[in-house]
C-alpha cells in the first residue's frame, strides 16, 4: 500500500477510480485536473482565484523555469510555491517533453539532453541529475523523472530505443532524487511510461518502471498528433500495467470529453492548456459543448455563460459583456474567461468523484458525453 496515495473506490462498471493523494503541500482528491502554470503562473490568473475556484494542485515547467529566471534563483526566494505566492500542491515537468516539442533545439543522448535555448540560443545539458536538482531547488512537491518522448507516427526502432532510454533516466534520477534527500524531504518522484503505439513496449516499459517502486506513475507520449482513438487506445494499453495503489496521470490532455474517458479508462490525474489558451481566444466550456463568444449572436445575450454554475465569472457578467470585451482585446477577459473554463474543468471533476462514489459513474459519463457533442457552438 502506497504512503502517499489511497484508492477509496473503483467504479463497478468502468476502471474510474476515487483516490487521495497526499503531498506535503495538502491533500490532494482524484481524479484531479491541474491548470497549468508553466513559467510560474497560470496565465491570466492569480493564486486567489484559483484557490476559489478550488485548484488543489497545479503545474511548473523545470526547463523554462530554469531558463528564466532560474532554478538558483527560485530556491533562494523560498522555492516556487513562495516565489509564486501558491501554498497549494505543486507538480513539476521535467523537460522532457521539450525533446518533443524543441525537435530542431536538441540533440539526445544516452547522457541526457543538449538544447539550444529558445530565448538566446545558449547551449543547456539537461540529464537525470541536473532535472532533479532543478526540481529539488524548485521544492515542487512531485517531480517528473526525464524521460523520451517519440513523435508520431514512429518507428518501432525509434520508439523501443526512447523506451530503454527513458527507463534509464528513470533509475537516475531515482538514484539523484535519493542522493539530493529529495523523498526524505516529501517530494515524490512519478516515473512516465513511454512506448509510442506498440502494446508490448507499454507493457515492458511499465513492468520495468513499476519494479523500481515510484510512488506515481504517467502514461506520456500521447497527444502527440495521434487520432484520438489512437490515444485512447494507448492509454487502455498502460493502465492495466501499473499499479492499483499508485496514482496514474496521463500527461498534457485533454477536451473535457476526453478527461471523462480516460477516467474511465482508470486515469486519476490530468492537465492541459486547453482551458486557458480557449479562453484567451474568446472560448468557454459549456456543458452543451464550447462556444466562441466572438460570435454576432452573443452581441446583446444577457445570460452567464453557464446558468448556475458558481463561479465568479458566471455569478457577475453577461455573455454579451464577456463578448465585448474579447472583441476589444481587454485584458481583462482573459481573465475572466480562464476563471470560468478552468472552473469548468475543475468543476467537471468535483462531478466526477461523486459519481464514482456514487456508483453510477458509467452511465453518468456517457450522457454527460452525448449531451456535449450533440449540441455544440462552434467558433
Amino acid at each position: 500500500m502506497s504512503a502517499h496515495f489511497t484508492l477509496l473506490k473503483t467504479d463497478p462498471v468502468t476502471a474510474a477510480r476515487r483516490g487521495r493523494l497526499t503531498t506535503r503541500h495538502g491533500v490532494v482528491e482524484t481524479p484531479v485536473f491541474m491548470p497549468v502554470g508553466t513559467q510560474g503562473t497560470v496565465k491570466a490568473v492569480t493564486p486567489a482565484h484559483l484557490r476559489e475556484i478550488g485548484a488543489q494542485i497545479i503545474l511548473g515547467n523545470t526547463y523554462h523555469l530554469n531558463l528564466r529566471p532560474g532554478s538558483e534563483l527560485i530556491r533562494d526566494l523560498g522555492g516556487l510555491h513562495a516565489f509564486m505566492g501558491w501554498e497549494g500542491s505543486i507538480l513539476t515537468d521535467s523537460g522532457g517533453f521539450q525533446v518533443f516539442s524543441l525537435a530542431k533545439l536538441r540533440r539526445v543522448r544516452d547522457e541526457g539532453i543538449t538544447f539550444q535555448s529558445h530565448l538566446d540560443g545558449a547551449t543547456i545539458f539537461l540529464g537525470p541529475r541536473e532535472v532533479m536538482t532543478i526540481q529539488q531547488n524548485l521544492g515542487s512537491d512531485i517531480a517528473m523523472v526525464l524521460d523520451e518522448c517519440p513523435p508520431w507516427p514512429g518507428e518501432r526502432e525509434v520508439c523501443q530505443r526512447a523506451v530503454e532510454r527513458s527507463h534509464r533516466w528513470a533509475r537516475e534520477c531515482l538514484a539523484a532524487a535519493r542522493d539530493l534527500g529529495m523523498p526524505v524531504a516529501g517530494q515524490l518522484v512519478f516515473a512516465i511510461v513511454q512506448g509510442s503505439i506498440f502494446d508490448d513496449l507499454r507493457r515492458e516499459a511499465a513492468a520495468a518502471l513499476t519494479a523500481l517502486d515510484f510512488p506515481g506513475y504517467a502514461i506520456g507520449g500521447v497527444s502527440v498528433g495521434e487520432p484520438e482513438p489512437e490515444m485512447f487506445r494507448q492509454v487502455a494499453a498502460t493502465t492495466p500495467h501499473l499499479p492499483a495503489d499508485k496514482p496514474r496521470y496521463t500527461m498534457g490532455l485533454g477536451s473535457p470529453p476526453q478527461l471523462l474517458k480516460m477516467i474511465a479508462l482508470g486515469v486519476d490525474m490530468f492537465d492541459c492548456v486547453l482551458p486557458t489558451r480557449c479562453a484567451r481566444n474568446g472560448q468557454v466550456f459549456t456543458p452543451d459543448g464550447p462556444m466562441n463568444l466572438r460570435n454576432e449572436q452573443y452581441r446583446a445575450d444577457p445570460r452567464p455563460v453557464v446558468e448556475g454554475l458558481d463561479n465568479y465569472t458566471c455569478r457577475h457578467f453577461s455573455r454579451a459583456y464577456l463578448r465585448h470585451l474579447s472583441l476589444a482585446n481587454e485584458m481583462l477577459a482573459g481573465t475572466l474567461l480562464t476563471i470560468h473554463n478552468l472552473h469548468f474543468y475543475l468543476d467537471l471533476m468535483v462531478q466526477a468523484r461523486a459519481h464514482i462514489e456514487a456508483g453510477d459513474f458509467g452511465p453518468w459519463h456517457r450522457a454527460w458525453i452525448e449531451r456535449y457533442e450533440r449540441s455544440r457552438d462552434k467558433p
